[in-house]
């Protein structure tokens, strides 16, 4: 196995340069930002809890999740105790998130749709992840569309686009620039069109064409997982756009370094992508690679 840690640590330094970012011998938790995930309605826990140890792992100082539930769900994640959990009510009372991710695995009730209104109005200042569900809401209600702006994100794989745009996924598959260029202008805030190459749309002319990854990152949370990383730079301290295109470089270079690994493409699960970016982000930090 030999992976190229100084090719990929000079494309990061070349594009994404706070992902190089060492840390300070004094800084705590505190140093690092605090996550808001809102997510998880009954029966779709999973995704919520993989974008929050993505977020963890990635190297947020706090990661706090808010279930879309009256209470919280059992049993009680025992396998990374190190994040908080609360129900979407409490969560939304919280004063020290830096940044959210909301949508991942969170239905599209009246509930849900309540909570990413009440977090949209309340937390317009806040960079913010609109993934799967919240992109669903987006759609399906114009009145969420005037609550988007420079702050916030959108993370829509193929299908999700289509919707957003009223177009059919095949239209949006052939024409993958301008789908993205698209969503930016529709919905006035950086918009990542995921799958194969995934297109980040930063401004009207300028965006990202990211060629990292393969096919094994097709599977079930992979965008979940991406999202958490997402959210994770962003509570850290980088603007949308770099935290954007490095979240999206990471994930696909996270997937080499497992196919190197022997594990994947074929039967590469998501989960076992949140160490593989740990991994590189470490790696990324040391001079002499």
């Amino acid at each position: 196995m030999n992976i190229p840690w100084h090719i990929y640590r000079s494309f990061a330094q070349q594009h994404f340069p706070d992902v190089l970012k060492p840390r300070a011998k004094d800084s705590h938790k505190g140093t690092h930002g605090t996550v808001g995930i809102i997510g998880g309605n009954v029966g779709m826990s999973g995704s919520v809890i993989m974008a929050a140890k993505a977020a963890l792992k990635l190297g947020a100082g706090k990661v706090k999740i808010g279930f879309v539930q009256n209470s919280l769900p059992m049993p009680v994640l025992e396998s990374q105790p190190e994040i908080m959990l609360y129900t979407a009510q409490q969560l939304l009372q919280q004063q020290d998130i830096n940044a959210w991710l909301i949508g991942c695995g969170m239905g599209t009730d009246n509930n849900a749709c309540h909570i990413l209104q009440t977090l949209s109005e309340h937390q317009l200042h806040k960079p913010i992840v609109w993934d799967a569900d919240a992109l669903n809401l987006l759609a399906k209600y114009t009145k969420f569309h005037t609550l988007l702006n420079s702050n916030h994100i959108i993370t829509p794989h193929p299908t999700e686009a289509a919707r957003l745009l009223q177009q059919q996924t095949a239209e949006i598959q052939a024409q993958r620039t301008l789908a993205a260029l698209n969503l930016y202008q529709q919905y006035h805030c950086i918009s990542v069109l995921k799958g194969y190459q995934t297109l980040v749309q930063i401004t009207d002319t300028q965006y990202y064409l990211n060629e990292s990854g393969h096919a094994g990152l097709a599977t079930a949370g992979s965008g979940d997982v991406l999202a958490g990383m997402m959210v994770s730079l962003l509570a850290q301290g980088m603007d949308c756009a770099q935290a954007a295109c490095a979240a999206v470089w990471l994930h696909g270079v996270a997937a080499e370094i497992l196919s190197l690994q022997q594990i994947g493409p074929i039967g590469m699960v998501a989960t076992e992508l949140i160490d593989a970016a740990r991994q590189l982000r470490n790696q990324l930090l040391m001079t002499d690679n």
